[in-house]
């Protein structure tokens, strides 16, 4: 059970009704984790603006995002961080095996994600440390100096929503990943 109430946009303190509001137009309902980050115009304008400039600037198609945010989830054990990637990993093209080989730490698939996802996976791991190795095999698959580097605010930002999660011991109120 949530630590916190889950609020709505007539709950929320005024300075998070806007961005509750928007969230709730994107995902068609205010889930759980908004209306639990709602109760901190800090913690939602700070999940908000990494999104942006992710979304301004970034250079990952929504696959590789969606990606890197299941084996993140994973790597964290956020169940629910889990659930909402593998709906958005199926709107971006995975399939669910492909998601489930992901969690597992299996993208064998793509020799080119796995070696990012290794990365993502050792970054989440080991407190932002990777090897060596790993970061070579990534430049070696074809990833540039600036992607892997825009890789930490990717990570960074699941980590963000990861802990809170953790944190609030937000409710599940969407479909479950599939078991591994």
């Amino acid at each position: 059970m949530a630590r916190i109430p889950v609020h709505t946009t007539q709950s929320a303190p005024e300075q998070s009704r806007d961005d509750l509001k928007a969230l709730e137009a994107k995902f068609g309902k205010v889930i759980n984790i908004h209306g639990g980050m709602a109760h901190s115009p800090v913690v939602l304008q700070s999940y908000i603006a990494i999104q942006q400039v992710i979304a301004d600037y970034g250079s990952f198609d929504a696959r590789t995002r969606e990606a890197i945010a299941l084996a993140v989830g994973n790597a964290d054990e956020c169940n629910y961080c889990q659930a909402a990637h593998t709906g958005g990993g199926k709107a971006a093209g995975l399939t669910n095996d492909e998601m489930i080989a992901i969690r597992r730490g299996e993208a064998d698939f793509d020799a080119k994600l796995d070696a990012l996802l290794t990365l993502a996976r050792q970054y989440t791991t080991n407190i932002g440390s990777v090897e060596d190795a790993s970061w070579q095999a990534a430049l070696d698959a074809g990833w540039s100096d600036e992607q892997i580097t825009e890789l930490s605010a990717h990570v960074t930002l699941n980590l963000l929503t990861n802990y809170f999660n953790h944190f609030v011991e937000t409710d599940l109120d969407l479909p479950a990943a599939p078991a591994l």
